[in-house]
């Protein structure tokens, strides 16, 4: 029997009339997810095949190749669904997977103000004096805190090729970073102030195999190489290496293309050294500040980690978007588990930064002299105290909390510039001694 001829002008009969082999490869050609929702508007047969292909997923993961390591994508409703969650057809989920990718493409690729994405430190290669001189220092801007010089230093190598590594974790198991900055430290109080910067840097990206109590920052060296020891690690993006100059200013590295970090680690590699320490002629490696500047997509996306392979499940909440404070910290009787699961994670990670920020954002709806109760702020950073067990932290988090929240409503006004300069007077006055504790004295 013969085939019947598509009607002309009928856009479902091309995919009839090429068949779906060669339907695929034009439809792979389009680069753009703009043209594949323009082309799963033209007819239901057209949606169905871009759909059921993960035409949309493709052209994500090439332009960000590290979410090839995530295996499936599911959507989180803070209802239960009708059926008790059963069975999902095969047509259902290959919709849900094309509208959870348009929307995370949707955050990739959106303009959104930059920030530092640092949570916490997790360990360096080596520290040439505890705890003067550990990696907790390089999350300080200034390169000195209470008059005492603030930065990290690596031991001392005779070998200038020996490389050290700083890594951090991020304030999101899913952020897109865009570029890596990096102060080198100059030591004022040594003759000629030399500035220990490396020669090279690159950056890796990905997630700790380990526990994460077991990945927090441990000042016992031994302990600590067991802890960032590369087997330990899944690498899923790796920079291009960058010159270091040998100047003391914080050097922007900005990556080739915005990089997604799956995991939320962070690696620094410092390759090379270029300056010898006068006093016992080795060379060392100074970092005294360090960002990693992008942007959360937490808590509308989350990643479940679940296998040594670094293979990933996406979750897309799309009803955490607005979430508040209030249902952050707490479940309702009426969410769904799926909801309260997802949510349990997001607090056991530690999310401090993202979950500060929703109450920042607060801010505008409350009058601005309330602000220093910070009344939203109060039950979030006791959260967070029994999180973290760390007085000083919350201590640190709700004087930081507290000036954003008057910035933002205008409340606090900048120092006059006599004021400033004032302030700049003391800080070179107090500069002028060296502390007993600093071993490059």
């Amino acid at each position: 029997m013969a085939m019947s001829k598509p009607q002309q002008g009928d856009p479902a009969g091309f995919l009839d009339l090429v068949g779906p082999d060669l339907s695929a490869c034009v439809f792979a050609r389009l680069q753009d997810p703009a043209d594949l929702a323009r082309a799963a508007a033209v007819s239901r047969p057209w949606r169905r095949f871009v759909e059921g292909n993960g035409f949309l997923k493709k052209v994500c993961v090439r332009k960000f190749p590290e979410l090839a390591v995530l295996t499936a994508a599911v959507e989180v409703r803070r209802s239960p669904g009708p059926g008790g969650g059963g069975a999902v057809d095969a047509s259902a989920a290959a919709q849900a997977e094309h509208r959870i990718y348009s929307h995370l493409y949707g955050a990739l690729v959106a303009a959104g103000p930059p920030a530092d994405c640092i949570l916490h430190c997790i360990g360096a290669s080596s520290t040439d004096n505890f705890p003067d001189e550990t990696i907790d220092n390089t999350l300080e801007p200034q390169d000195r805190v209470n008059n005492r010089f603030s930065y990290w230093s690596s031991a001392g190598q005779d070998d200038p090729d020996v490389p050290e590594t700083l890594t951090y974790r991020l304030a999101s198991d899913i952020c897109v970073v865009d570029e890596i900055r990096i102060q080198p430290f100059k030591a004022f109080f040594q003759i000629g102030h030399p500035i220990y910067s490396s020669k090279m840097v690159r950056f890796r990206m990905g997630h700790c195999k380990l526990p994460r109590p077991s990945e927090s920052f441990i000042t016992d060296d031994d302990d600590n190489q067991a802890v960032i020891a590369d087997e330990n690690y899944i690498w899923t993006y790796t920079s291009p290496e960058f010159l270091m100059l040998q100047e003391n200013k914080l050097q922007t590295f900005k990556l080739p293309r915005p990089a997604l970090c799956i995991g939320g680690v962070v690696k620094i590699e410092l390759l090379g050294r270029v300056q010898k320490q006068a006093t016992d002629d080795r060379y060392y490696i100074c970092v005294c500040h360090a960002q990693v500047v992008g942007r959360s997509l937490s808590p509308v996306f989350m990643v479940n980690i679940n296998d040594s392979a670094g293979y990933s499940i996406l979750k897309h909440l799309p009803e955490a978007k607005n979430l508040s404070v209030e249902e952050l910290m707490q479940d309702s009787a009426s969410d769904s588990q799926e909801w309260k699961d997802a949510l349990a994670s997001y607090r056991e990670t530690g999310h401090l930064a993202t979950a500060l920020l929703n109450v920042l954002h607060e801010g505008p709806a409350h009058p601005a002299q309330d602000a220093p109760h910070f009344p939203h702020g109060a039950a979030l950073l006791q959260e967070i105290q029994a999180m973290q067990g760390d007085a000083d932290l919350m201590q640190q988090l709700q004087v930081d909390a507290q000036l954003l929240y008057l910035l933002q409503d205008g409340v606090l006004q900048l120092q006059d510039e006599d004021g400033l300069q004032a302030m700049e007077e003391d800080d070179d006055a107090d500069g002028g001694g060296v502390s007993d504790n600093d071993p490059f004295a």
